[in-house]
C-alpha cells in the first residue's frame, strides 16, 4: 500500500504544480476593483475653471478623485461652486454632495441635494445639474422647484438658465396659481 502511494505522490504533484499554474494572481472581482481606483486622490481641494482667461468658476470640496484614463474627476462632500461673470463678479452659487467633470471640456455634472442661490435671489433645488462651461449654461432634466426674489415658488420638470439665473425656463411647469 505504501508503494502504491509513493509512485502516485509525483503524480499529485505534477497535478498541484500544473493547477497552481492556471490560476490567476488577480481574480476578475479583484481587477475590477483595481480598474476603478484613481490615478489620484487629494482632500480639501480647488479647482479654478477659466474660459479664455476669465475665471468662470470655482470649485470646492473635501474630497477629489482623478482618473487620468477617463480624462474626469469626481467630487465628493459639500461640493460648493461659485459662478462669475465676463468682468469675474460673483452671479450665483451651487450646492451638492457630489460632482463629476470632464477636464477636457470642464463639462460639470453636480449629484444629490442640489441648492443653486443666485446673487439676484433666486434659488433652485433639484437631484442632478449639468453645467456646460462652453455654452454657458446650467441644466437638469429632473424635478425641480424654483424659489424667485418676490418668494413665488415654481415646480416643474426640467430647467435650464443661464449662469446668473437672469434668463431661465421651467422645460415642463406644473402646479397652481391663484393669480
Amino acid at each position: 500500500m505504501f508503494k502504491i502511494l509513493l509512485k502516485r505522490i509525483p503524480f499529485l504533484v505534477f497535478i498541484a504544480i500544473i493547477t497552481n499554474c492556471n490560476t490567476p494572481i488577480i481574480n476578475d472581482s479583484q481587477y475590477e476593483e483595481l480598474a476603478e481606483k484613481p490615478d489620484q486622490e487629494s482632500w480639501d481641494v480647488r479647482i479654478t475653471v477659466t474660459n479664455a482667461g476669465t475665471k468662470r468658476a470655482d470649485i470646492k470640496a473635501d474630497y477629489l478623485e482623478q482618473f487620468n484614463d477617463k480624462g474626469f474627476i469626481t467630487l465628493e462632500n459639500n461640493v460648493q461652486i461659485d459662478f462669475y461673470n465676463a468682468d469675474e463678479h460673483h452671479m450665483s452659487s451651487v450646492l451638492a454632495d457630489k460632482a463629476e467633470m470632464n477636464e477636457r471640456t470642464n463639462f460639470l455634472r453636480a449629484i444629490d441635494n442640489i441648492i443653486v442661490k443666485s446673487d439676484s435671489g433666486v434659488t433652485l433645488y433639484t437631484d442632478t445639474l449639468s453645467w456646460d462651461n462652453t455654452k454657458e449654461l446650467i441644466f437638469t432634466n429632473d424635478s425641480v422647484m424654483i424659489t424667485t426674489e418676490t418668494s413665488d415658488t415654481l415646480y416643474g420638470i426640467g430647467f435650464e438658465s443661464d449662469m446668473n439665473m437672469e434668463h431661465w425656463k421651467i422645460i415642463k411647469p406644473r402646479g397652481v396659481t391663484s393669480r
